[in-house]
């Protein structure tokens, strides 16, 4: 497929060499010298502007950093007005999912179609080409991209009509953030109780209380020292969350409390 690819960053970038990897035909976004180059490394053809981008791409994969920045690439008509007829819009970013429905609306007149597909894992996961996908959107468009999608994401996994990606994303990275302020209470207590820390984390894994987020920190050494490297992405997608419940008439429940011990103090309430 021909694929045009805008944010090929910490998490884009492996998503593009795998593309590339795949066979796949890549144009990247760079308008700088660096962007350019790093394009190239990737195995991908650089492009300075989003029409150039999009103009002959079978689909255009956007993997920025907030929901903001997604607004304002894919409600710009220079990316919308150059996809072709047919061709596909892919979301990567944790957002709401009002806005893949506002950017459905502006690409319906194009003739373009749209999907969410939040991504769970990291750039380790992506480069092994095991990140989760959870993709929402139109079966037939989802199933004429899965051959780009799985390049990368397995499993890829559809979980209905679009913004439904987006809920199922928002709903696993409350619960991963109350896991981790879980355990960062059960350090506490630990503290309590005369045990050390790092005694806890390394016994914790083995029992029954055990999840990802508990093994995560466990490698990590230190509830506080894993809360101060992932902070800022928990941060930020709890933030969504709780916007985007109170948009939809809702809110996080018992969830909300326990969330804010996952958190650094400038993201709690």
């Amino acid at each position: 497929m021909k694929v045009g690819f805008v944010g090929a960053g910490r998490m884009g970038a492996p998503m593009v060499r795998r593309l590339s990897d795949a066979g796949h035909v890549v144009t990247v976004l760079g308008r700088t010298p660096e962007k350019l180059s790093a394009a190239e490394e990737l195995g991908a053809t650089p492009a300075r502007s989003l029409a150039e981008l999009a103009r002959d791409a079978d689909a255009v994969v956007v993997c920025v950093f907030t929901d903001e920045q997604v607004r304002q690439i894919c409600l710009a008509d220079d990316l919308l007005g150059a996809m072709r007829p047919g061709s596909i819009l892919i979301l990567h970013t944790t957002g709401s999912p009002r806005t893949a429905h506002a950017i459905a609306e502006r690409a319906g007149a194009h003739g373009v179609d749209v999907l969410d597909a939040p991504v769970s894992g990291g750039p380790h996961d992506i480069a092994a080409g095991t990140v989760t996908l959870f993709v929402g959107g139109d079966d037939d468009a989802v199933q004429r991209v899965q051959p780009l999608l799985s390049s990368y994401g397995d499993p890829v996994l559809h979980v209905g009509p679009l913004g439904f990606g987006q809920r199922i994303k928002l709903i696993n990275n409350t619960l991963f953030a109350a896991q981790i302020g879980i355990v960062a209470e059960a350090v506490r207590l630990a503290g309590r109780l005369g045990v050390d820390e790092s005694t806890l984390l390394t016994a914790l894994p083995h029992g029954s209380g055990t999840s990802r987020a508990l093994d995560s920190i466990a490698r990590v050494g230190s509830a506080a020292g894993f809360i101060g490297a992932v902070g800022e992405f928990i941060g930020k997608d709890v933030a969504v969350a709780r916007a985007t419940v109170t948009d939809l008439g809702s809110d996080l429940g018992l969830l909300d409390d326990v969330v804010d011990a996952a958190l650094p103090p400038e993201n709690v309430r």
